[in-house]
């Protein structure tokens, strides 16, 4: 796929991985519709890429996201990067049941993206979603994430079936500088450094290097049902 002249919906796309996305998807000459639920993000979001365009979006809202597609009819590109308000963190048997749950409502954004969105796409239309590494390599306390990481992985690799000739594949993220990460300064460079100690590439990744892999997927016509791993090798031993 050219990317230059196609039309690109972008759900989460106005901070950390998403926003990346929204910057080189506009850099390919795609003409972009980035969305978020956060006002402060969109505003930010407009300062920094003004090649795109931006609206509001709450990527659960199954009546907004149809409308937003409807607008869109015959868009070729769609990406979902969108997280969850709260993820479930901690021992299996501390955690909170409806936090758990809470935790899920990634993966419901996903779904409702794709199967309401498919419909008004191209049929040689191309989606991305993004797990991470957890999916397949889960530390102690990562059971909620790990889950909805592989329940993604998953429905990517059952969806590519069905939503044929448009393709869907995943880009599976490992430790990556966003603002997710709370922490500041040098509290934010050691937080980085514990995190990656144990990695192939002892450092954190970018959000370019993700979205790099995302346009990869967007492009490369021979891909579809798959997970790219772009993670500093920490699925590794």
């Amino acid at each position: 796929m050219d990317l230059a002249g196609k039309r690109a919906i972008v759900i989460g796309g106005t901070s950390g991985i998403g926003l990346a996305t929204t910057r080189q998807l506009v850099a390919a000459g795609a003409q972009v519709t980035a969305g978020s639920r956060s006002a402060d993000n969109l505003a930010i979001a407009k300062e920094e890429e003004p090649g795109a365009n931006y609206v509001p979006i709450d990527a659960l809202d199954r009546a907004a996201l149809e409308a937003l597609f409807v607008a869109n009819e015959g868009f070729d590109v769609l990406v979902n990067a969108a997280v969850p308000r709260e993820r479930a963190w901690g021992p299996l048997l501390d955690l909170d049941l409806d936090a758990y749950q809470a935790t899920f409502n990634k993966f419901w954004s996903y779904l409702y993206s794709v199967r309401l969105g498919a419909p008004h796409m191209a049929q040689t239309g191309s989606i991305v979603l993004v797990s991470g590494f957890p999916a397949r390599k889960a530390g102690p306390g990562a059971s909620a994430i790990s889950a909805v990481g592989s329940a993604v992985e998953g429905f990517v690799r059952a969806a590519a079936v069905d939503l044929k000739p448009r393709r869907i594949n995943v880009v599976s993220p490992g430790m990556i500088d966003t603002p997710m990460i709370a922490a500041r300064g040098a509290e934010r460079e050691q937080t980085f450094q514990r995190m990656t100690a144990n990695n192939v590439i002892p450092r954190i990744g970018t959000a370019d290097e993700v979205a790099d892999a995302i346009l990869f997927c967007l492009r490369n016509d021979f891909v579809t049902g798959t997970t790219v791993d772009v993670d500093g090798g920490a699925l590794l031993p």
